[in-house]
């Protein structure tokens, strides 16, 4: 249920590690707070104000659920992280059983070097905080990049660890279900760090033998078996053999344009061996990722296997060739969240006149018809159409895909503000003009690494030229050494890389595909 643990350093630097849909939770309390039902999660504790032992600090990260804060123990002043899940986000019986689940696999997982550890949890009549250590050595693929030295070797290491949790998890009987490099954070920025696995808001208890439906996890690292509504834990070694494919080679091994694309490429299984820098890349490596994305799970190899498999055993002998520079810029791509974007994206905000939003707060009280500050796809629909909104249908499909991201298909005020903006941002050049002139400082008609580098530098980016140099590699087409109107109207609308792809695809998209996939045959193949 959202990323946890975020370094502080790293969030100064990054800002908040989230779709362009993300950036919303300001002002929400105000709207519907009184309206809050009075739950209760954690039945085996009373309630307790939170701040009384912690100090609550800034923000480090967002999930779909969560948000989580820097915080700081009052008795010993040892800094944690404490992740806030809002009750009012808990809209049904089963969201807060995926809560009391979450603390109770977190409880149940021996403590380990491998797993961030929770400290405690609590709950206030507003929220669930789930106070745990804090992990402060960044994401797994900014260090390997940072490293510059990148070898199988290091490959090697990082998938054992991996695999230790995922060993862990389905000895005590819990699927993670969501295994992905940025649920894999370093404790500290020491060399020999311990790497730690951050998210189990996904995770599930199971039985040997027991079999599970629902979609959930992240598109590219899902299992065949997941889209065809029949896994259990097998599902944990795929999404580790896809991570292994990506830190080899620096790309997914199954990719598409669209998200039926993604799933008929997961469900042919084809792996493609031939690309750079494959060919040079050990035959036991190899072995290895066919054995783990095996697309029959009875087949597939179990965890102890994994760590049995002689590549992991002979880890220190493992080539330490560095993987070339093409794997390098493929994984800082995937690893550089474009600050440059998320910046214009403030500024856009910044903008908007007063009359917008009022405009936008006026539209949302007239589809909100029953009045309870949360709009429905149908009340959406409906309303879009009483307002005479001039949103394109693409645009409307995208707003409700986008309503959908945890496959609960209502928006509340907030949301329906930053979603809105993001709508009109596309389609409004004269918000895109504005933009670009906040960076054009010297007005000359583009953007030159230095405007973008003191921008960046504004929101405590430490590393500003590398970051701006990176950029400029995304988004200077023309390769001119500046970016022109065009090519930023072009980076604004549209994604940059496929990573942050994967945030715009949803659970109740992929649910819909399933069904779609079945009734047009695809799921069948393979099937036993």
């Amino acid at each position: 249920m959202g990323n946890c643990c975020r370094s502080p350093a790293a969030v100064a630097r990054e800002d908040v590690k989230s779709s362009n849909y993300s950036g919303h939770d300001h002002g929400r309390k105000e709207k519907s707070d009184n309206k809050q039902k009075q739950i209760t999660v954690l039945t085996d504790k009373k309630k307790e104000n939170v701040e009384e032992k912690y100090i609550i600090d800034r923000e480090l990260g967002r999930g779909e659920f969560g948000v989580t804060y820097l915080c700081i123990d009052r008795s010993n002043r040892d800094l944690l992280a404490c992740k806030s899940i809002s009750k009012r986000k808990l809209r049904t019986a089963v969201d807060v059983e995926d809560v009391r689940r979450e603390v109770a696999i977190m409880k149940h997982l021996p403590r380990d070097s491998s797993i961030v550890s929770l400290k405690e949890a609590c709950e206030d009549d507003n929220a669930v905080h789930l106070v745990m250590e804090l992990c402060e050595g960044g994401e797994l693929f900014d260090r390997i990049v940072a490293r510059g030295h990148y070898t199988e070797r290091a490959a090697a290491a990082v998938t054992r660890t991996i695999m230790e949790v995922v060993q862990l998890c389905h000895k005590h009987g819990v699927i993670h279900r969501d295994l992905k490099p940025e649920n894999f954070l370093y404790a500290n920025k020491k060399e020999n760090s311990p790497l730690k696995a951050i998210d189990f808001g996904l995770s599930i208890f199971f039985k040997p033998g027991e079999k599970f439906s629902e979609i959930v996890g992240s598109p590219y690292y899902m299992a065949p078996e997941v889209l065809k509504r029949n896994y259990g834990p097998e599902i944990d070694i795929w999404s580790a053999g896809v991570i292994l494919y990506i830190l080899l080679c620096g790309v997914p091994p199954f990719w598409a344009e669209s998200e039926q694309g993604v799933a008929q490429a997961i469900l042919r299984g084809a792996i493609d061996f031939k690309r750079e820098p494959w060919p040079s890349i050990s035959d036991s490596a190899k072995n290895l990722v066919r054995q783990m994305l095996e697309p029959d799970p009875k087949l597939r190899l179990t965890a102890k296997q994994v760590l049995e498999h002689p590549w992991l055993q002979n880890a220190k002998k493992a080539p330490n060739v560095p993987l070339g520079d093409m794997v390098k810029s493929r994984l800082k791509q995937f690893a550089l969240m474009n600050r440059f974007k998320r910046k214009a994206l403030r500024v856009i905000a910044d903008f908007l006149s007063n009359e917008e939003v009022e405009d936008l707060k006026e539209m949302f009280s007239k589809i909100d018809t029953d009045n309870d500050g949360i709009v429905s796809v149908e009340e959406l629909k409906a309303g879009l159409q009483k307002v005479n909104s001039q949103l394109a249908d693409s645009e409307v499909k995208m707003l409700i895909e986008a309503i959908d991201t945890n496959g609960k298909g209502t928006l509340d005020y907030g949301e329906f503000i930053a979603i809105s903006l993001h709508l009109q941002r596309m389609a409004n050049d004269e918000h895109l003009h504005r933009a670009f002139s906040f960076f054009d400082k010297d007005g000359n008609g583009y953007i030159e690494p230095d405007e973008l580098r003191d921008a960046l530098m504004e929101d405590g980016s430490d590393d500003c030229t590398n970051i701006a140099n990176d950029i400029f590699q995304e988004v200077d087409t023309d390769k001119d050494g500046r970016i022109s109107y065009d090519e930023f109207a072009a980076m604004m609308k549209t994604g940059t890389d496929w990573r942050k792809a994967s945030r715009h695809y949803s659970r109740g998209r992929f649910n819909s595909l399933s069904v779609k996939l079945m009734k047009d045959g695809s799921l069948n193949l393979g099937n036993e």
